[in-house]
């Protein structure tokens, strides 16, 4: 069993152990006492390092910490070094979790399901249906002004049958550790934790979205926060910039250009048909017709897309008599087919029959159709028979 030197002292950064087991590479210690925190309960493990190797996980066998090595190490006597930074950060999120827990649940009658600590954000899964932008606004003032009261956080083992008033019941039985926020929360919890509700500094909250008919709330704290409002405002400065403006007017300014923006796009959509259209109709009357009385196009188009565009411009040129329209695009490799309706084809039929003896993925009706194609030489294949078809 490995002495968990945490449970007692968060704050610990330094320790002496023993190894008591040591696989063959030499890149896996289970110690006879850690301060390593390892991954579990939704916290990522600690980082660090033993004799000066750097420790690259922590993982929980049974009732031991084995520590995974970024190299061997063969000392039997060993020092380890917990990376601080990174361990007080985990500590911020941690504590901030349950503050922000425990107001859901006693101010919203909210209650979480899940936590996870990433590395750039954390998130809480929450049993309601949604959480409104003013609710959201409300718990987050609730969980600073709780923060800054600097509410001691306590941590004490105890037997489960004699502790009460968990917000969430404990997982196990005998044992367990429990951590208190004074006042306020008590939740059975192995995890690391700050002193006093004042060390988890600024509480974000981010955004929420349904996650398996929960909803998945992200937050951030401490210097997490400070630093994504650093950036958020960075941000905003930089678009008020541009728009000549104060960030208080951005939004109403962003929102104009963008309905100006969708008007443009719908102009350009609509010229660009026009156009299309216009192709189609010339393409026709230079096309002459065949020994069959057809006016059959072939274009080949080295790259793009079966689009709006084309198809504009394919519908133009089958508006005409007699007409058929094939076009092959080579990347990716798709091919459309239109004609008109006394051309004697039935697009959508041609293309299905052909797409089958090509293993093609497609379809459409008797004016038009398109579909994809496995490969090039598969392309020259179809595009070939196509044409020997159409005549």
């Amino acid at each position: 069993m490995t002495e968990r030197l945490y449970y007692d002292d968060s704050y610990l950064t330094g320790f002496e152990a023993r190894v008591v087991e040591r696989s063959e590479d030499g890149r896996r210690l289970c110690l006879s006492a850690t301060a390593f925190y390892p991954e579990s309960g939704g916290q990522p493990a600690d980082g660090g390092w033993i004799e000066g190797v750097e420790v690259t996980g922590a993982v929980e066998e049974g009732d031991r910490i084995v520590h995974l090595m970024a190299a061997p190490v063969d000392a039997t006597e060993v020092k380890g070094q917990i990376d601080w930074e990174r361990r007080f950060d985990h500590m911020q999120q941690h504590t901030g979790q349950h503050l922000l827990s425990a107001v859901l649940e006693l101010e919203h009658g909210i209650s979480t399901v899940s936590f996870h600590m990433g590395h750039q954000s954390s998130t809480i899964d929450l049993t309601a249906l949604s959480v409104e932008p003013e609710q959201l606004r409300l718990v987050e003032e609730q969980v600073n002004r709780l923060a800054a009261e600097n509410r001691p956080v306590r941590a004490v083992m105890a037997d489960s049958s004699q502790v009460s008033n968990l917000r969430r019941p404990a997982e196990r039985e005998g044992s367990i550790r429990v951590v208190t926020i004074e006042g306020l929360d008590h939740s059975a919890c192995g995890g690391t934790h700050v002193r006093s509700t004042g060390e988890i500094g600024p509480v974000l909250l981010r955004g929420t979205e349904k996650v398996r008919g929960n909803v998945r709330l992200e937050f951030l704290c401490g210097m997490r926060a400070l630093r994504a409002a650093r950036r958020d405002f960075e941000t905003l400065t930089e678009v008020a910039r541009l728009f000549s403006a104060q960030a208080e007017e951005t939004p109403a300014l962003v929102s104009a250009q963008l309905a100006k923006l969708q008007d443009s796009e719908k102009a350009r959509r609509r010229l660009a048909a026009e156009l299309a259209q216009a192709r189609g109709r010339e393409l026709y009357a230079a096309t002459p017709a065949g020994a069959d009385g057809r006016r059959c196009s072939f274009r080949r188009l080295a790259e793009g897309a079966l689009d709006e565009e084309l198809r504009a411009e394919a519908q133009s040129f089958t508006e005409g008599p007699q007409a058929c329209y094939a076009v092959a695009l080579e990347s990716p490799h798709a091919v459309l087919l239109a004609v008109s309706p006394d051309a004697g084809v039935n697009a959508g039929a041609w293309m299905k029959e052909m797409l089958d003896k090509y293993a093609g993925r497609g379809g459409g009706n008797a004016r038009i159709a398109q579909g994809s194609l496995p490969s090039a030489d598969v392309l020259e294949q179809f595009w070939s028979d196509l044409k020997d078809r159409l005549g």
